[in-house]
């Protein structure tokens, strides 16, 4: 019969630490939606094994212009650095790049 008690405070005591922790549980937004209220849409070149990727990601910055986090990204082209027509598909992926920030940027307004 003590068994019982002792089983029946545990789970009473149990109880009351749940429901003090959603009482004082931060009520904020998640992390990942704090993030993308002050994330933006940007142009981005990067060049690896070869390859030069030109992408538009969303991403979040410190108010000294650092980068916090990228919330998204997605790729306009990929050019082989050996391409003889490197530099032209690398102007056109821009302007494609910028033209998809722009309407991503209005679709957010």
């Amino acid at each position: 019969m003590r068994f019982l008690i002792v089983l029946v405070a545990l789970a009473v005591a149990a109880a009351v630490v749940v429901l003090l922790v959603y009482a004082f549980a931060d009520r904020s937004p998640s992390g990942r939606a704090a993030l993308e209220r002050g994330a933006c849409w940007e142009a981005h070149t990067e060049s690896s094994g070869g390859v030069t990727t030109v992408a538009v990601r969303q991403v979040t910055r410190s108010d000294t212009g650092d980068l916090i986090a990228e919330i998204g990204r997605q790729t306009v082209a990929s050019i082989p650095d050996g391409d003889p027509e490197w530099e032209k598909r690398y102007h056109e992926a821009m302007a494609q790049a910028r033209s998809r920030v722009a309407a991503l940027r209005s679709q957010a307004d």
